[in-house]
């Protein structure tokens, strides 16, 4: 008898890059994948009425970003597993997303068949990170857990901004972005940081002598 395929879906606000998933897990009999989403919304929409084993997660989506989608996904449907699958390789980040529940971590960096291996240990209840996650994660642990976090350049300019009370238009007119990206910038910044508001965002970023 057949064994059944892993139902899986992709969640990345980058087309290019789901279509480049599907390409390289299409080759693979032991994945299936059942669908694909540029935004965490539509994802938690369609595992209202849909069974799925795995969910290949981005952190940076449109909507909700994937720390919080992982939190949703591990409460709201325990049976379905997510892995990690992004460029961001900030410590504090990949440890919010293990706090979450995720069951794996991977950067985009890696092979197909690393990535088929890490479906199919997490789709049967092992974790898997990626040897470059974990000296990530080792090295994290002896660092300065005072230090700031590794912020961008455009990050960087974007928290001055706000911390001069620039508004979202603002920022966006001036750096000549849209307001979406501004807000997906200001997500990413409250995040790292581990806040919960802009206030708290500037008050830390002063703290640690960000600006």
């Amino acid at each position: 008898m057949k064994k059944e395929s892993i139902r899986t879906v992709i969640v990345d606000d980058h087309q290019m890059v789901i279509e480049g998933l599907k390409t390289l897990l299409n080759g693979y009999e032991s994945i299936e994948i059942t669908s694909f989403f540029t935004t965490g919304k539509a994802v938690l929409e369609f595992l209202n009425n849909q069974p799925v084993d795995i969910v290949l997660l981005d952190v940076n989506l449109p909507d909700i970003n994937g720390v919080e989608i992982c939190k949703i996904i591990h409460e709201k449907y325990p049976e379905t597993k997510t892995l990690g699958l992004s460029t961001y390789n900030e410590p504090s980040i990949i440890n919010q997303m293990i706090k979450n529940g995720v069951k794996g971590y991977l950067l985009k960096n890696a092979t197909a068949d690393e990535l088929v291996h890490a479906i199919t240990q997490i789709h049967n209840g092992n974790f898997y990170f990626g040897s470059e996650i974990q000296n990530i994660l080792a090295s994290s642990i002896t660092d300065d857990k005072d230090a700031p976090p590794k912020l961008t350049r455009r990050e960087k300019h974007v928290l001055t901004l706000i911390a001069n009370g620039k508004t979202t238009n603002q920022i966006a007119e001036e750096l000549f972005i849209s307001p979406l990206t501004v807000e997906t910038h200001r997500r990413n910044l409250i995040r790292k940081m581990e806040v919960t508001n802009a206030a708290a965002l500037v008050k830390i970023a002063i703290d640690k002598n960000l600006i």
